[in-house]
């Protein structure tokens, strides 16, 4: 399913679960890494102008889609696609990897929220080996020498797969820079789902997620920071709907 973002195509590439879990298990055996990204409305609006971010989704491997308005618009289509966040895949992939024995790395926000998420995650999928948990200072430049000081440290650390919560672009902008330095490791870039896991922030109940209302209940606990970027994609919105539409 292909958005138009500005004057560039951005496709979903993954249509569900069981497509990325066998995506997964065949790089997994081949020892080949990937880049992971979660398409959302926020970063359809991000990707409406040339640069990092968009040379950096350029690079993905797998693109799944997080958030609703990208169902709706791939059902209007007539080429649907399954919602799937980068938190509630965190567990499935898990699940695989430990099947797989493919160690973990963590990057994320604090040291803090780092260890919670490695103690619930070690705890909830059984065999699973968290081997390296990195929290990268303020101001850190998924794209400068830092960021590959972190990408060699995670292959030294015997890492295979690793998930990356710095938020967009920083996020996508290390996993493609991770297909170079490191391309034996899969870098899944899941948001806030660390912070989740560790219970540093609080997700929408499961009943806000089914009406599809989590983007307000985000607004709603952080709304100078969710308002701007909300308001942007919802203004877009119509139009990716419009243009959906027209594909069928």
């Amino acid at each position: 399913m292909k958005f138009r973002a500005g004057d560039h195509d951005v496709t979903v590439t993954i249509d569900g679960w069981s497509a990325l879990e066998r995506a997964l298990r065949t790089r997994f055996a081949a020892g080949e890494g990937f880049a992971l990204a979660t398409l959302n409305l926020d970063h359809l609006t991000k990707l409406r102008h040339p640069g990092p971010f968009r040379a950096a989704y350029d690079a993905q491997d797998l693109v799944t889609a997080d958030g609703n308005p990208i169902v709706w618009c791939s059902r209007l289509a007539g080429q649907p696609v399954a919602l799937l966040p980068g938190s509630d895949m965190i567990l499935p992939i898990c699940r695989v990897a430990a099947e797989m024995d493919m160690p973990l790395g963590l990057v994320g926000s604090t040291d803090e929220s780092l260890a919670g998420a490695a103690e619930a995650l070690e705890a909830q999928v059984p065999g699973l080996r968290v081997v390296a948990k990195v929290a990268p200072p303020m101001g850190f430049d998924p794209a400068g020498p830092a960021a590959d000081e972190i990408l060699r440290g995670l292959s030294a650390a015997g890492v295979r797969l690793c998930f990356l919560a710095l938020g967009a672009p920083k996020q996508e902008i290390l996993a493609a820079r991770g297909r170079l330095i490191a391309p034996e490791i899969g870098f899944a870039s899941i948001g806030a789902g660390l912070d989740f896991l560790s219970g540093q922030q609080t997700r929408a109940p499961a009943w806000v997620r089914r009406l599809a209302l989590e983007w307000l209940w985000r607004l709603l606990g952080s709304p100078r920071r969710m308002a701007a970027r909300y308001g942007a994609a919802f203004r877009d919105l119509p139009g990716h709907l419009w243009r959906s539409w027209r594909m069928r």
